[in-house]
């Protein structure tokens, strides 16, 4: 089951999107503030939509919308009553992939999530295989020789990343710039460090990540176990 996390302030408006959603076969988890959406976007570790109010309770929609920008690519939707242009852009701003406008249809709400789940692949339940490894886009999970393996929020994107790219020798700017978005702030060291626990995690499979000397890293299977 698709889980979503429904952050608003608004009783009655977190009940009318959640019967919608439930309706078409969704599991919703209900924030009432911007704090309790962070601890469980946190907490849940495959929720697969978020759709924000901007104006909540100890933490913004704004605030919400940069806190899981820094840690997750999953679609966001901005539900909010704050209909202006430039409301509308810092939300794109920010990373939301849709803006809706209060008052809004439910079925219109359902629609483009709908869509925003297919464009991401997470509908499809399509696993990625390398080797002894394999991903769950849907389920946000990591095998490893069919053994479940714990990885934080940047670590299942930077082995998402290097698997996608198997066989390229990529640059530690060029991971960095993808997986940890242009904006980041922060040193190359910080694929160092988040190459070296993913590998550590991996366990014999860390071997499939290579260091190309003045470069970076590459992934790459070797023949005998593709």
């Amino acid at each position: 089951m698709v889980k979503i996390l429904l952050a608003d302030d608004e009783y009655r408006i977190r009940q009318i999107v959640k019967d919608f959603f439930c309706a078409k076969g969704y599991q919703v988890i209900e924030a009432e503030d911007g704090e309790e959406a962070i601890d469980l976007f946190t907490t849940e570790k495959d929720i697969a939509l978020v759709i924000l109010d901007i104006m909540m309770p100890k933490l913004t929609g704004w605030d919400v919308c940069k806190f899981i920008r820094e840690h997750s690519n999953v679609p966001i939707i901005i539900l909010t009553a704050r209909g202006e242009e430039n409301d509308e852009l810092h939300g794109f701003n920010l990373g939301a992939d849709e803006y809706i406008s209060k008052p809004f249809s439910p079925k219109i709400l359902v629609a483009r999530a709908e869509a925003l789940l297919k464009r991401n692949r997470t509908l499809t339940g399509e696993n990625k295989v390398a080797g002894k490894i394999e991903i769950n886009l849907l389920a946000h999970t990591v095998t490893v020789n069919g053994n479940k393996i714990d990885l934080s929020f940047k670590e299942f994107e930077l082995l998402n990343f290097l698997i996608d790219n198997s066989g390229i020798a990529l640059s530690r700017d060029k991971i960095l710039n993808n997986v940890w978005d242009f904006d980041y702030f922060g040193d190359v060291r910080t694929v160092d460090t988040h190459v070296k626990k993913l590998r550590f995690k991996l366990m014999d499979c860390g071997d499939y990540i290579h260091t190309i000397r003045g470069i970076g890293y590459k992934f790459e299977v070797s023949e005998d176990e593709k």
